[in-house]
């Protein structure tokens, strides 16, 4: 057979010869220091140990947000809605009925539990026919934790379809404050019940009833202007 050399020796003698060396690499970080601690005296292991605590458990303080920061505050509470903290309690009658009046006067006390100031006005009393509103300042305003007394006025405008004998009669109301304006209903029973029956009796039970309004028109459209 040609072609076929003499076999060359693996370990060669000749320096001009390299060799490639696998799975070799600089020593790691954590060797250097596992063998640094090893060359430690106890006493030296000792303070360094003590060292590290320290110096864990500062950097610990100062990571941690001290109490009342923006980080631990406890977030305000929300503003309330007017209508969520104001109230209505009926007092009574600020003046006596008379026969066959059209109109009463009734106190209120007003409240209001927590938040800003809450304005406000009064609409309408419950039913058709019937006027209502807070005198002698139709909007007034209820600061939080002060009772205000409130007289509201109630006039008998048209006695045509109202129920004499009030049953859970209630203010219509609007309420505004910094969140916001509602508009919200006050029912009432038990003496505002009765006093307003009989305000209610005086004016459409006598001759001097107020009128319902008058149709004009065609009779069989019986539209009004």
């Amino acid at each position: 057979m040609s072609g076929i050399g003499p076999v060359e020796p693996v370990d060669s003698a000749e320096a001009s010869e390299s060799y490639d060396v696998i799975g070799t690499d600089a020593p790691r970080p954590t060797d250097r220091l596992a063998r640094r601690w090893r060359t430690l005296s106890p006493r030296a292991r000792r303070t360094t140990l003590a060292a590290c605590v320290i110096a864990a458990s500062t950097l610990a303080i100062l990571l941690v947000p001290p109490a009342g920061s923006p980080d631990n505050a406890v977030p305000p509470d929300p503003m309330p809605w007017p209508a969520n903290v104001t109230g209505w309690r009926y007092i009574g009658l600020a003046e006596s009925l008379n026969s066959h009046t059209t109109r009463g006067l009734f106190r209120f006390a007003v409240t209001v539990d927590s938040g800003p100031p809450v304005t406000l006005a009064v609409t309408s009393a419950a039913f058709t026919g019937l006027t209502a509103h807070a005198t002698p300042q139709r909007h007034f305003t209820v600061h939080a934790g002060i009772t205000r007394r409130v007289t509201v006025e109630i006039s008998v405008s048209d006695c045509s379809g109202l129920p004499l004998n009030a049953d859970l009669p209630f203010l219509d109301v609007t309420l505004r404050n910094t969140r916001a304006i509602q508009h919200h209903s006050f029912i009432f029973d038990g003496t505002y019940a009765r006093d307003l029956s009989r305000l209610l009796h005086g004016a459409c039970d006598g001759p001097t009833a107020p009128p319902g309004p008058r149709p004009t028109g065609s009779a069989r459209s019986q539209n009004a202007d």
